[in-house]
């Protein structure tokens, strides 16, 4: 017995919870950062919270949702955490007090102490300069938004940093408003309507943004891509049926929210203490709105 126990001790042997011996149902808490209106107008998150249910029921979880999450409610009784989206500051502090594993989606990326699944956005606007450098492009410009307007998007942060190094970004260039297509709409017609001296290439931050920036381009006569070019982000469903067809960088935000589920139920089954961050790859689709040369 007592050579037994010192090898327990040793290894660090932890015993399963009592719940888990029982096989009683595990039970996780999905926290949306963002109100479920905001899935009607963007399938990227739709699609992500899809990814969560869907994983949740094949390991059989029970899963409870809670949108708008501020940590201005009491958490439900859970056995672990799904947080979806970048939490405010004051949130993720009452979060982080917890006792209770949880894991981060699209949201937190850069702590190491947590769990996190996420895309790298930085590689993405990279990648998206690169495409346009190699097609001759010398003036790119961006439309994106912001969850808050003192505080650059990644994907913004990324584009200016970047495109500034490769001298292909002017910070007139450089629009923002939220992350809807009415807010892509006004920040191109405020683009075309400073002047006619507009960039002849434009990231968007989202397919949803691109969608009213389309439609802002459509009303002033402009050709895509023949006079401007366009690639957005996310590839949702409606991305290759609008008129032109978007080219997008896809991600798999279903993925995304299937591998957070994967990291906390593994989290609780194996009782990991060690932190993972997991990059969910992208890929460019092209289509209509960048030329085919």
């Amino acid at each position: 017995r007592q050579k037994i126990l010192e090898a327990a001790e040793r290894l660090e042997y932890k015993v399963p919870s009592a719940k888990r011996q029982a096989g009683q149902r595990l039970t996780f808490a999905a926290l949306y950062t963002h109100g479920q209106e905001l899935e009607i107008n963007d399938p990227y998150y739709l699609a992500m919270r899809y990814g969560i249910e869907t994983q949740c029921e094949k390991l059989g979880i029970t899963l409870v949702s809670c949108y708008d999450f501020k940590g201005d409610r009491p958490l439900v009784a859970a056995d672990g955490l799904l947080v979806i989206g970048k939490p405010q500051p004051a949130t993720q502090a009452a979060l982080e007090q917890q006792d209770l594993p949880l894991v981060y989606l699209d949201g937190v990326t850069n702590d190491p102490r947590f769990d996190c699944v996420s895309v790298d956005l930085a590689k993405i606007s990279q990648k998206v300069i690169d495409f346009f450098i190699s097609r001759g492009y010398l003036r790119i410009g961006f439309i994106g938004g912001r969850d808050d307007p003192e505080y650059a998007d990644q994907r913004e942060q990324a584009f200016v940093d970047y495109g500034r190094s490769k001298k292909v970004v002017q910070p007139q260039d450089v629009y923002y408003g939220d992350f809807s297509s009415q807010a892509g709409y006004q920040c191109a017609m405020k683009m075309l309507g400073s002047s006619s001296d507009y960039p002849p290439a434009l990231f968007v931050a989202t397919d949803s943004i691109a969608i009213g920036v389309l439609r802002a381009l459509h009303e002033h006569g402009i050709k895509v891509p023949e006079q401007l070019a366009l690639i957005s982000v996310n590839d949702i469903p409606t991305a290759r049926f609008v008129y032109p067809a978007l080219s997008t960088v896809r991600i798999h935000s279903e993925t995304i929210g299937a591998q957070g589920v994967n990291l906390l139920m593994e989290r609780l089954r194996d009782d990991r203490t060690i932190p993972l961050s997991v990059f969910v790859p992208s890929s460019l689709q092209l289509r209509d709105t960048t030329t085919s040369e």
